[in-house]
């Protein structure tokens, strides 16, 4: 292998890439890479896996909607993290029988 030619092959797709963390879509490999698997990388591990054989660069709707999707999973557990903060007090039922009165007006 031309080791010259591989490494000019990664920079010259490199500079095709315009995104700076583009979406690649997997695919299959000799070695068990699954086909079809959206992943957002930085610009040089893209260009490394499209050169590669192991990807190739997902297309603007496949980008949109991997990112939508991206989005929707952040606040589904940012939800699930602010209803696990919720905070309950509890206190004697004494306490809320006095705090009761306490709101209520003193009969004349």
């Amino acid at each position: 292998m031309d080791l010259k030619l591989y490494y000019q092959k990664i920079r010259d797709m490199e500079t095709t890439i315009a995104d700076m963390f583009p979406v690649v879509v997997s695919r299959e490999t000799g070695d068990g890479g699954k086909p079809g698997v959206l992943t957002e990388t930085t610009r040089a591990v893209a260009a490394k896996m499209v050169a590669e054989g192991a990807a190739r660069l997902a297309t603007a709707e496949e980008g949109k909607a991997f990112r939508e999707r991206r989005a929707e999973a952040v606040r589904a557990v940012e939800e699930a993290a602010a209803a696990a903060r919720a905070q309950f007090t509890m206190f004697p039922t004494s306490e809320l029988h006095r705090l009761k009165g306490v709101l209520r007006p003193a009969k004349d």
